[in-house]
């Protein structure tokens, strides 16, 4: 099982993907459930995760790393940085990658419950929504009826005052992630294949 302590797990990647410095939290969060003692080839091993489990895909010249990583029954948000090298400095681009515990998620929530005087089913309802679910995968999950699940987004939207189902996520998330905003339009997840080959 994880420790209580949620800290930062932090990778930094050189151009052809190696792992050039990575922290502890980095380490138990890519090797868990395995102790990272019992790993013979650490440096190996985490190459291996980190390109099974960070690395969506190539598009075109492109290479996009996920938003989120599963470990165990915990959800991390990945977030990456490009990182361009001195001028005078010999290095080639890097990646950094920082692994965060989605816990704004929970406070959100937390805080739209109270601000909004959601029931607990509204509540259900609402995480749900915010993981992406659609109305028959939320009806499934909850084991009510999608016409249900929709009735429960109504009352949550008059509530908000707002109007679409992306508005309610967008207003959850608004006050803690405005200012994350910025910082990801300029640190986009997507790099040049050519940087990384």
């Amino acid at each position: 099982m994880h420790d209580e302590v949620s800290e930062k797990g932090f990778l930094l990647l050189d151009n052809k993907l190696k792992l050039v410095m990575f922290n502890s939290e980095a380490v138990k969060i890519l090797a868990y459930p395995t102790a990272p003692e019992n790993i013979k080839q650490l440096d190996v091993f985490l190459a291996d995760r980190v390109k099974l489990n960070l690395i969506e895909g190539r598009i075109g010249d492109s290479l996009t790393f996920s938003k989120q990583f599963k470990s165990g029954n915990r959800r991390y948000v990945c977030r990456t940085f490009a990182m361009q090298p001195n001028v005078s400095a010999s290095y080639q681009q890097t990646a950094a990658l920082l692994l965060e515990r989605n816990a704004s998620v929970g406070s959100a929530l937390s805080q739209a419950t109270e601000m909004f005087d959601f029931t607990p089913r509204e509540k259900e309802t609402v995480e749900l929504l915010m993981q992406g679910l659609t109305s028959k995968e939320i009806a499934q999950r909850l084991k009510i009826s999608p016409n249900t699940v929709k009735a429960f987004v109504r009352l949550v939207m008059v509530k908000m005052g707002v109007t679409t189902r992306s508005a309610v996520v967008g207003k959850l998330f608004g006050s803690h992630l405005a200012g994350n905003a910025q910082e990801q339009s300029l640190n986009n997840r997507t790099f040049s294949r050519r940087n990384f080959d």
